[in-house]
């Protein structure tokens, strides 16, 4: 069965959904693509062990530490190819960027087929497990800060409490780790 719950973050109330056994969905009350493929208003509203780890993982990363994506119980959902882009977000370390260019490639020679940056950029766009699948470490080929379902400003202050210096006027990485 599955549970919804909500958490405060310091960039905005986040929803966070999850059956018995696994994490399914972490959005922004405002972000594209709410919900992703779920029907969230027949879910319950209600405390869970899912719903209570992901919390306490999603208090220490806005508390500065680094907590590991792989200590959360995540459900990958979505298409063969959505899944293979969400596994190569998971890949990229905290503190890290990469490119949708650089994910095509992987994901690519992942599949055995090749892909374009810009389908990369759809399946990130839908991610629906935000933050801890963290498809706001993908950027532009020079650094911009381009698409995010969850805003723009919430990329830069996610990549900011990584350690990003940005450029807020031109929304670019000063200095790319890509």
């Amino acid at each position: 069965m599955q549970a919804q719950s909500t958490y405060e973050s310091p960039f905005g109330e986040l929803t966070l959904l999850a059956d018995d056994d696994h994490l399914l969905g972490i959005w922004f009350k405002d972000q594209d693509y709410f919900g992703g493929q779920f029907d969230l208003s027949h879910v319950p509203r209600k405390v869970t062990p899912v719903l209570i780890k992901t919390g306490l993982w999603l208090q220490d990363y806005f508390g500065g530490d680094q907590p590991d994506p792989q200590t959360l119980p995540l459900q990958l959902t979505g298409t063969t190819f959505r899944q293979a882009v969400s596994q190569a977000l998971l890949a990229v370390p905290y503190g890290e960027v990469t490119t949708y260019g650089a994910l095509a490639a992987q994901v690519g020679e992942t599949l055995g087929r090749p892909t374009s940056p810009r389908a990369i950029g759809n399946a990130v766009g839908h991610n629906p497990i935000s933050i801890v699948v963290p498809c706001h470490r993908v950027v532009g080929k020079h650094g911009e800060l381009v698409g995010y379902a969850g805003g723009i400003d919430r990329k830069m202050m996610l990549l900011g409490l990584e350690g990003h210096t940005i450029d807020v006027d031109k929304a670019c990485l000063m200095t790319p780790k890509v």
